[in-house]
């Protein structure tokens, strides 16, 4: 008798648990590594061909005011702990940094475990989370950098291409700890300390470049079928989203596309794309780096076919109404591969070209499709998807979660600044920088020099407006100068600035 009864409430209960544990939705956050704004057809290239992205588009909040750091390091710290980038010391790729320890803060590569990231109060939560490619908050040498007294007098420096020293150390318990399977996800697929995925002799010049098989990343264990990296990490989560089908899952998606180098995925794409009209509107397909785009068109094809493969794979799996999806990119286009002639700059700047990226959330039946002009950060997500999942995060965060945006426009996000602050030079000089409605202020760190622009009348930035409207700069300036002394936000040792 107590056999049977046993027998009925575990067939009472056991459904019941589970549809309460997919109240929770699964979450997929997909980054593209420097896809610009304009590098897809839902943000209006006709020469790159993204249908996949574009239908999804079209039943997803689209943000035409997205916004990153210029540079990959500091948008994912920033993405990751949902922090200023200056809270974690990341300020761009170390190994990009110019000039000396009087005109930099140097940057931080490892994130510190005190910065906890969003996989891990989901996995509190009962979330199993994978990350797939490119993590990138994690040094090379992370024991030396983090025993180092800071602010250090030079910049952190990697493994060239084709030197493997580091693997054995990084497989140890006290450098793991910084990669994904030691802060909140169970699986790591190709994730490293480096940016690009070529790590083998060559580099960028290498034959495979990181993206044909066989891969040289110790972290993607090799598979009969592998072929190009982009479907293999494709792959990959769908495995994972089929293993953990029943639970909650992140899936955690961030292509090493396309990142340089710039590798054709086949000739009779490549051949498409280079007897494809260009568009002289925007400056992509044409003139002398028609080969290079060509090439770029084909990452941005097969990128775009693979986050098809995964939105077929959810809705045949009835998954797709409890899966919130995230899209966006970690910086703006690189200059080298593709072009943008409506914005001012491109990757490694903080004019709009370099900082503004595409991006949308798609969640059917809670998020009205439509595009919105309310501009967001990359903050936003951290705090975004603790809301979705139900989470009640007591640490610190920087953004806002999104989800009043999800039905309609939220009068409170229209006028919130939004800030940057770019301690360490690369492409330009150290600057902080506020967005606000349509208005954003630049300030020079080591002279002062001021650059304002309404982005609304002046999308390409080419009109100063600092003379013409004194108030309203000394009103933004005021607002920027309150903002870095609440935060305490460190200055080069070369600025001009009190504070």
């Amino acid at each position: 008798m107590k056999k049977n009864i046993l027998y009925f409430l575990l067939l009472f209960f056991y459904p019941l648990a589970s549809i309460l544990a997919q109240q929770k939705p699964n979450i997929i956050f997909i980054l593209v590594d420097d896809l610009g704004y304009a590098d897809v057809g839902f943000n209006g290239s006709t020469y790159f061909e993204t249908p996949a992205l574009d239908a999804l588009a079209k039943e997803s909040l689209v943000f035409d005011n997205a916004y990153m750091y210029p540079t990959c390091s500091p948008s994912r710290a920033a993405l990751f702990t949902g922090k200023q980038s200056f809270r974690t010391g990341v300020y761009t790729v170390p190994v990009l940094e110019k000039g000396d320890a009087q005109e930099n803060i140097f940057s931080r590569w490892t994130v510190g475990k005190e910065h906890s990231i969003y996989a891990k109060p989901l996995a509190e939560n009962g979330y199993k989370s994978i990350h797939l490619g490119k993590w990138h908050i994690v040094g090379p040498f992370p024991e030396k950098e983090l025993a180092m007294s800071w602010p250090i007098q030079q910049r952190l420096d990697q493994p060239q291409a084709g030197d493997f020293t580091w693997i054995e150390n990084h497989k140890t318990p006290a450098v793991k700890q910084y990669y994904p399977e030691g802060r909140g996800f169970i699986k790591n697929v190709g994730g490293t300390f480096r940016g690009d995925p070529a790590l083998e002799e060559g580099g960028y010049k290498s034959e495979t470049g990181g993206y044909r098989a066989p891969f040289s990343n110790p972290f993607v264990e090799p598979k009969p079928d592998d072929e190009w990296l982009t479907d293999r990490l494709a792959n990959d989560a769908i495995d994972f989203m089929d293993e953990h089908k029943s639970s909650p899952f992140l899936v955690n998606l961030h292509f090493y596309a396309v990142h340089r180098p710039i590798k054709n995925r086949n000739d009779q794409l490549f051949d498409k794309y280079m007897n494809k009209a260009g568009d002289p509107e925007l400056g992509q397909g044409i003139g002398k780096n028609k080969e290079r785009m060509a090439s770029y068109a084909t990452m941005v094809q097969s990128m775009d076919e693979n986050i098809g493969r995964i939105v077929t794979y959810l809705k045949k799996n009835n998954l797709e109404e409890n899966t919130l999806i995230i899209i966006t990119s970690d910086n703006g286009y690189h200059s080298m591969a593709s072009e943008n002639l409506k914005l001012r700059g491109s990757k490694g700047e903080i004019y709009e070209g370099g900082i503004k990226v595409p991006a949308l959330i798609h969640w059917p039946g809670k998020v009205k499709a439509r595009r919105t002009e309310i501009p967001i950060s990359v903050m936003d997500y951290f705090p975004t998807m603790m809301d979705v999942a139900q989470i009640n995060y007591k640490g610190q965060l920087d953004g806002n979660s999104l989800s009043p945006l999800f039905l309609e426009d939220e009068n409170s996000f229209k006028e919130r600044p939004l800030f940057w602050h770019l301690a360490s030079q690369y492409k330009h000089g150290t600057c902080s920088v506020i967005r606000k409605g349509d208005y954003k202020l630049i300030q020079f760190l080591a002279d002062g020099k001021l650059e304002l622009y309404n982005l609304r009348k002046d999308p390409i930035e080419a009109n100063n407006l600092v003379k013409e409207e004194p108030k309203l700069t000394q009103k933004l300036l005021n607002k920027l100068v309150t903002w870095r002394a609440k935060n305490k936000v460190p200055l080069p040792p070369n600025s001009s600035l009190s504070k």
